[in-house]
């Protein structure tokens, strides 16, 4: 980019990598300059926790605040009722208030550890879209606000056009989705003096259309920015683990599995990782990306120390780092891996070892547990397994039993 910011926002933007496309560069560098800039970043309530999908929007939050800016936390508790059908090949399944209410104090818990919350002109603040989208007035709302909609033009935006190609069914209540979140930016301009709006490059569309309506209906200067739609360089989508979701919440995804996440880091992304997940200066991140051999491993251990003590606080990643050296370089069995606690009464007739693997979280499904045993890739106190029959009781857990998945993943069995 031959753009050369003058605010420390759009520079580290661009530094780091986080920047994909943005309505006007220099406008909202120029906005930046000037004074605080709010802005906000959506987030639908459809799990428990965010996962690490999301750390990339969650940095950006940071990051604003750590340059001057006002960070807002839009919890989706209105929109969370449609579902963003963005890129999605079907219909989200409609979740009840009480489902939604309980995912949002569950992802609550994500932010604090990123942003500092409180009434000071940058501190952050967290907002539920339901407090306006449940009250509006469906006549009102669309004689106001529908009317700045042209149908031709939102059937033009990739995230729909890609569902209507397939052919595949996209309900009038999602459609009205983009509506929404468009209104969301208007409200929250309104409320907040709101000027900006961020994500992921796949709500482009949603953004111009925000950005269109606060332009139209209070004639406010309102920017728009996107970061890219992170995957890792084998193509793998960023969230995503061999178990299932990486989630940012601790009693989902303990430390030291969060941890052992980074530590797993193609050595490719190394030094994109770094920029994007930690504060380490740019100039250090490119060093250690472009480490090679066995150093590259120790690249890699500073990234997930830096990105676990953002999450977990720096204990929690130097004990995960310590369980990780025992494991592996010593072969002792690590106070903070993931631990599967067995009753005495659930060992009566024996459980099978495909059914622990699935519970310690080293494998998604039976089936996936299953090839992994077949396959030679499942250890139990290490050696290796490979008859997906075996069953344990009460006399093979007198000591912990350690089980392995592969080369790097590994948890532990108690008897409670």
């Amino acid at each position: 980019m031959n753009y050369h910011p003058k605010s420390d926002f759009m520079r580290v933007m661009i530094q780091r990598g986080f920047l994909a496309d943005c309505t006007d560069y220099q406008a909202l560098d120029e906005a930046f300059v000037k004074g605080v800039v709010p802005g906000y970043i959506g987030f639908d309530a459809t799990a428990t926790s965010l996962h690490v999908g999301s750390l990339i929007q969650i940095m950006m939050l940071r990051w604003l605040q750590k340059c001057g800016g006002k960070p807002i936390v839009l919890m989706g508790g209105g929109t969370t009722k449609i579902g963003d059908p963005s890129f999605r090949a079907e219909e989200r399944p409609l979740l009840t208030d009480r489902q939604i209410n309980s995912n949002i104090e569950g992802i609550k818990r994500a932010f604090a550890p990123y942003v500092q919350f409180g009434d000071g002109a940058t501190d952050a603040v967290m907002v539920n879209n339901a407090e306006w989208l449940d009250a509006l007035n469906y006549i009102g709302f669309l004689r106001d606000i529908g009317r700045h909609f042209s149908v031709n033009r939102m059937l033009s935006f990739e995230s729909v056009k890609s569902r209507l190609d397939r052919e595949q069914s996209l309900s009038f209540l999602e459609f009205n989705y983009m509506i929404l979140q468009a209104y969301d930016f208007l409200e929250l301009h309104r409320r907040y003096g709101c000027l900006l709006q961020m994500g992921g490059s796949d709500q482009w569309g949603n953004i111009v259309n925000g950005v269109d309506l606060t332009r139209r209906v209070v004639e406010g200067e309102v920017y728009g920015l996107t970061s890219p739609l992170l995957t890792t360089s084998d193509g793998k989508k960023m969230g995503k683990s061999m178990s299932g979701a990486v989630w940012l919440n601790g009693d989902l995804f303990s430390a030291y599995e969060f941890w052992q996440f980074w530590r797993n880091t193609t050595d490719a992304d190394v030094g994109r990782f770094l920029k994007l997940y930690t504060e380490l200066p740019v100039e250090e991140c490119d060093r250690l990306g472009k480490l090679g051999g066995s150093e590259i491993n120790q690249a890699k251990i500073v990234l997930a120390n830096a990105v676990t003590g953002l999450l977990h606080g720096a204990e929690a990643a130097a004990a995960a780092e310590a369980t990780a050296r025992d494991v592996f370089e010593k072969g002792g069995i690590g106070e903070e891996l993931p631990t599967v606690t067995l009753e005495a009464s659930e060992l009566a007739d024996g459980v099978g070892i495909v059914q622990l693997f699935v519970r310690a979280g080293l494998a998604a499904s039976g089936k996936d547990a299953k090839r992994l045993i077949i396959e030679g890739g499942a250890k139990v106190n290490d050696e290796i397994i490979t008859d997906v029959g075996l069953r344990y009781g009460a006399s093979h857990l007198v000591e912990p039993m350690k089980l392995t998945a592969g080369k790097k993943r590994h948890a532990l069995v108690v008897l409670g």
